[in-house]
């Protein structure tokens, strides 16, 4: 069993790399894959845990890519780059400086402290789950969900828009730098499992350099899972598949297992392996 999705307090989960390695190999997988937005720095701890406990970590970060405002969102994991001075590593400095000039200027409209964002965070990777914590914890919101929907959301006061990248640059830097990039929770996009405008949107992405596709995902159900396996067959694409546990932030999604249903099978990380440049 595998996990290919999941994040740390690197970037907007609530527990450290290690803890998600240890939950991994509590959950009975044989690999597990870090993939924080837009950051590697968890890496190391991570990997140190998983020889530690005999589990595989792979490599990995989650980009956010810019669409047209008519769908919804588009992210991409990327497997197998780790190296903080290679092409994809260089820009991922440059997003974490820019997000964390967001995350300033989030503070500011919502009239919380900075120091203490980034003291929830464990002092990196802070983000609006942190601001959500902080807005319950001072009265403003009655849960996380809440402080999103009041103060978070798109729209919101304290909404500031993120720099993303398109999806041509992510994927071009993804194989520059030796990765393999992979369409994340493609449902995201608003599009619809089987139709044609998720077929057309992601052929046309695989035409731009994209490997795989995350079908097997934790908070998909059954019927989702397969029409998106299908259609991924269809097209040449790699399957993959993870919880993408937050901790806290996400609670009904556990590592390996997702809702609960999740099982992603060991193979699925040799089809990964096989689409490397």
């Amino acid at each position: 069993m595998l996990d290919l999705h999941t994040h740390s307090t690197v970037s907007d989960g609530s527990d450290p790399p290690s803890r998600v390695v240890e939950l991994a190999a509590a959950a009975g997988c044989t690999a597990v894959a870090l993939t924080d937005h837009d950051r590697v720095d968890g890496l190391p701890a991570a990997t140190e845990a998983g020889r530690a406990l005999g589990i595989e970590v792979v490599a990995g970060c989650e980009l956010s890519c810019a669409v047209p405002a008519a769908i919804g969102a588009m992210h991409v994991l990327v497997y197998f780059v780790d190296d903080p001075g290679g092409p994809l590593g260089e820009e991922l400095v440059r997003l974490q400086r820019v997000r964390d000039e967001r995350n300033a200027v989030m503070c500011e409209r919502l009239g919380l402290s900075y120091e203490a964002l980034l003291e929830e965070a464990g002092g990196s990777g802070a983000g609006r789950p942190h601001a959500a914590a902080l807005l319950v914890r001072e009265g403003r919101a009655s849960s996380a969900q809440d402080a999103f929907d009041r103060w978070l959301a798109k729209g919101r006061p304290g909404y500031v828009e993120k720099e993303r990248l398109s999806p041509r640059d992510a994927l071009a830097l993804a194989r520059v730098s030796g990765g393999v990039p992979v369409l994340a929770h493609p449902l995201s996009l608003d599009l619809g499992a089987g139709t044609s405008e998720l077929r057309a949107t992601v052929e046309e992405l695989r035409d731009l350099g994209l490997a795989g596709v995350e079908c097997v995902y934790g908070r998909y159900s059954p019927d989702e899972r397969a029409t998106l396996v299908a259609m991924a067959r269809e097209l040449g694409l790699a399957v993959t598949g993870g919880s993408d546990y937050h901790g806290t932030y996400k609670p009904d999604l556990a590592v390996g297992v997702g809702a609960g249903d999740l099982d992603v099978p060991d193979d699925l990380l040799d089809e990964l392996l096989e689409r490397r440049p």
